[in-house]
């Protein structure tokens, strides 16, 4: 019986896998061997005899056979452990006065990263919000503003007041007001009586507000009536501080009873927003309900000399009076002189100061007055800059800032205030060395003076009398035109000439 020779590489054990297991490379090519990256199919390879691999254990040790063909494994039996434990929360360990505490420590900053936290430091860095912006109507009429921020004592509800589309793209930003608009367009500027909550509405989240804020010192309205108005003074004892935006005369009414608001801003009519109309029966009425005003602003309210006579006969403890676009009619300056203890006047973006303001004899003096202000005015007609400077006489101070028509002729007017101790020109162009020079001489009491940005004023026309005065200053700023400036510095460079000459080519 002949036998077949036995082939070098047959494995005489059939049933043993150390050939297969053994993937090691043979000597001679060890050093020339190395690992191969995995590619995607060998991956997915591998791991699909992995879990064949579990099948197979799975149907082994299960006492009754499968029927149906294998399938995919089920892993939902091994059960994963998280890799680190969950550490106690000690901060529910100390006490909502303890945690506040510490909050108050921290800047304003992160009172909005604190709140992420969880539902109890959420609550209790409301606690701590006293100012607040509400631009949703809901958050107010729902009630979830008195529960997120139980202690405001700053409200501001102009931006929830207004029905405009959010999602139009299109900013409007006053010096005033800031809302969203679309391109609708009336005669009443962007905002009109569609654009603006029903009063009913309004009236409705002012008492809720009266209700839930009875220690708010500020707040911040637009288009609320007289009952509105009513329901804050009846409940909101300790507001100080109150701005209403298109405000009727009738609606001031409701103002009466707060007994110690000192601080109010009153806007009637901004041009492109909104119109409404606040005459003499208005500053009327404010002034008979609140008579311990401290500060007044009057944006684009009308009125006249009887208005302004009613607030400085009510208002007797009145120190800053403000004027901003006003549509007085003429002849109010002379009321200016029933303020027996206003010591700030300011006039701001005012087309006019007085259209009418009569005889000089009639205007009066604020005796009290100390500072003058005048803002982006247009001040060109010298009859009326010629009544308010009498009428502000024994003023201290003088401010001119970016004011039209302001010249020589008119700046020279200033010198009928004798007592003045500052005084301070900035963006009046049409100001001249000359003129500045013939005010400065007449004032005796004088310590500081700020010029800035002028270009007409120059450093090589101050004559040695000015020069004098300059050194006997407290205070001196002296800022000449930059153009100017930087020309005498090009001088012998060869810069600072024009394109066409500069840059012309030589001929041999």
């Amino acid at each position: 019986m002949s036998q077949s020779p036995k082939s070098p590489n047959t494995n005489p054990n059939p049933n043993s896998d150390q050939d297969y297991l053994n993937l090691e490379p043979p000597p001679s090519l060890k050093s020339q061997w190395k690992p191969k990256a995995l590619s995607l199919p060998d991956i997915w390879v591998k791991e699909q005899a992995l879990k064949h691999v579990i099948c197979n254990m799975q149907q082994q040790f299960s006492r009754t056979p499968s029927i149906s063909p294998p399938s995919e494994p089920d892993l939902t039996s091994f059960q994963s452990f998280p890799l680190d434990p969950i550490e106690p929360d000690y901060s529910s360990l100390l006490s909502d006065v303890v945690l506040l505490g510490i909050f108050s420590k921290l800047p304003v900053s992160q009172h909005v990263s604190n709140s992420l936290v969880c539902k109890r430091w959420l609550y209790l860095t409301g606690r701590l919000v006293q100012s607040l912006k509400v631009k949703d109507w809901s958050f107010i009429s729902s009630g979830r503003v008195f529960n997120r921020f139980p202690n405001l004592t700053d409200l501001d509800l102009v931006g929830s007041c207004i029905q405009m589309p959010k999602d139009s793209g299109v900013l409007l930003t006053h010096k005033t007001v800031s809302v969203y608009v679309d391109t609708s367009f009336t005669f009443a500027g962007f905002l009109g009586k569609t654009a603006l909550m029903p009063l009913h509405v309004v009236d409705t989240g002012l008492a809720m507000v009266a209700e839930k804020y009875p220690n708010l010192r500020r707040l911040v309205v637009i288009g609320a009536s007289e009952e509105g108005l009513r329901q804050i003074a009846a409940r909101c004892y300790t507001l100080q501080e109150l701005e209403l935006h298109c405000c009727g005369d009738l609606a001031l009414k409701g103002i009466s009873g707060i007994k110690i608001l000192q601080v109010m801003k009153l806007i009637g009519s901004v041009n492109g927003f909104y119109d409404s109309t606040v005459s003499d029966i208005g500053l009327t009425l404010l002034a008979q309900g609140c008579k311990r005003l401290v500060k007044l602003e009057l944006c684009g309210c009308e009125g006249s000399y009887d208005g302004v006579k009613a607030i400085g006969q009510c208002c007797q403890m009145l120190e800053e009076l403000s004027f901003y676009d006003h549509r007085m009619d003429g002849g109010w300056l002379a009321g200016l002189s029933y303020c027996s203890n206003l010591k700030t006047l300011k006039l701001k973006s005012c087309k006019n100061t007085d259209t009418s303001p009569g005889a000089d004899e009639h205007l009066g003096t604020c005796l009290t007055l100390e500072e003058l202000h005048l803002q982006q005015c247009h001040i060109r007609d010298k009859q009326s800059v010629k009544a308010l400077f009498l009428v502000c006489e024994n003023v201290r101070a003088i401010d001119f800032r970016n004011c039209w028509g302001l010249d020589d002729d008119v700046f020279s007017l200033a010198s009928i205030c004798r007592r003045v101790k500052l005084l301070s020109v900035e963006g009046c162009s049409l100001v001249t060395i000359k003129g500045l020079e013939s005010v400065l001489l007449s004032w005796k009491e004088l310590q500081q003076l700020r010029v800035m940005s002028r270009n007409n004023i120059k450093d090589t026309e101050v004559t040695p009398e000015l020069a004098t005065l300059f050194s006997m200053l407290k205070e001196l700023i002296w800022r000449q035109d930059s153009r100017s400036l930087l020309l005498s510095n090009l001088v012998g460079t060869g810069m600072g000439k024009k394109g066409g000459r500069f840059f012309q080519r030589s001929k041999d």
